[in-house]
């Protein structure tokens, strides 16, 4: 069996597989209080959602709902002697996105980041792939840096409405979607993609 957990933006959500066939899932939109309600979501899976393996969102997204879903993927990892895997948010937006027959075959996944600034990564359908690394831009930098159709997260409608050449999808990521991912984007190390520098420097 396979737990994957996503909390990297305003959702709580958790699937449960066995293989590649999706058993159970919960998953609401919930804005806050990803810590409170995570460990019941999955205790309210078949078998308190007890798995072989776990599949946990990296980020980039929420600084406190990726730290919530990691801390519990390498508990319930330690405790169930599971491996744990990560996935990243924008890769897993744009598989889904591509999982639609109509889907063009590249496009450009931007969220917002703060500070002004967007997450934006491009990839190709066939072969899913990375076109670019992820990259923190600022509109008019995202602008110019993306050539695709089709932007899809919750800061696609700002560049479409700035560009004429994009069209726009507010996804957002989904565990019950992680096994549409190939599996070279299902093994990163289970650690945080926060996709900027810190604001907070230490002191020399």
């Amino acid at each position: 069996m396979i737990l994957a957990i996503d909390t990297a933006t305003e959702a709580c959500s958790v699937a449960l597989f066995n293989g590649a066939g999706l058993v159970a899932e919960r998953h609401e939109v919930i804005g806050r209080g990803h810590a409170e309600k995570l460990v019941p979501m999955i205790a309210d899976l078949p078998d308190n959602g007890r798995a072989d393996s776990i599949l946990v969102d990296c980020g980039p997204g929420s600084f406190t709902g990726l730290r919530v879903g990691l801390a519990t993927a390498r508990a319930l990892g330690l405790g169930w002697q599971a491996e744990v895997h990560g996935f990243s948010s924008l890769a897993l937006m744009a598989a889904t996105a591509f999982s639609d027959a109509n889907a063009p075959d590249r496009l450009a996944v931007t969220i917002a980041g703060g500070h002004g600034e967007m997450f934006v990564q491009r990839f190709t359908k066939t072969p899913f792939a990375e076109i670019a690394p992820l990259a923190s831009l600022t509109p008019d930098a995202a602008i110019a840096e993306i050539e695709e159709p089709l932007l899809i997260g919750n800061a696609a409608a700002e560049i479409a409405a700035l560009s004429t050449i994009c069209e726009a999808r507010d996804i957002s990521p989904r565990a019950a979607s992680t096994m549409l991912l190939p599996q070279a984007f299902r093994a990163l190390a289970p650690s945080p993609l926060y996709g900027r520098a810190p604001d907070a420097k230490p002191p020399r």
